[in-house]
């Protein structure tokens, strides 16, 4: 049973830094692509980062580009996202979930955590 949980939310100031992780479990991962996501009140979910476990390619969307970088820990099956200069706008539930495409579609990836909610304050 593949099991995605999340940690490391909270609430930070505008400007600061946070950093979550995803501990992966249940099966061998290195086959997958692993995304970050978020979910903000009354949007849709978007994927903010992805990573190929194998080779550790990544993407980025537009909105988090040069501020938040994903990366992943074959050793401990964790995948990370450093989350810098945070903005407001970046307040969200943010969840980890894998697949077995390189997409950003929430409908692609068919595991998912239960979700860490970030607040960031101005």
């Amino acid at each position: 049973q593949v099991q995605l949980v999340e940690s490391g939310g909270g609430l930070v100031q505008a400007g600061g830094s946070l950093r979550l992780s995803c501990a992966a479990s249940g099966r061998t991962f290195s086959s997958y692509a692993m995304g970050w996501f978020r979910q903000a009140p009354g949007k849709e979910r978007e994927c903010v980062a992805r990573i190929v476990w194998s080779s550790g390619s990544t993407a980025y969307s537009d909105s988090v580009q040069g501020r938040f970088t994903i990366s992943r820990d074959n050793a401990k099956n964790t995948v990370y996202l450093q989350m810098n200069s945070l903005k407001p706008e970046d307040t969200a539930v943010y969840y980890c979930a894998a697949g077995y495409l390189r997409s950003f579609r929430a409908s692609d990836y068919g595991y998912w955590g239960q979700g860490t909610l970030v607040t960031v304050s101005s």
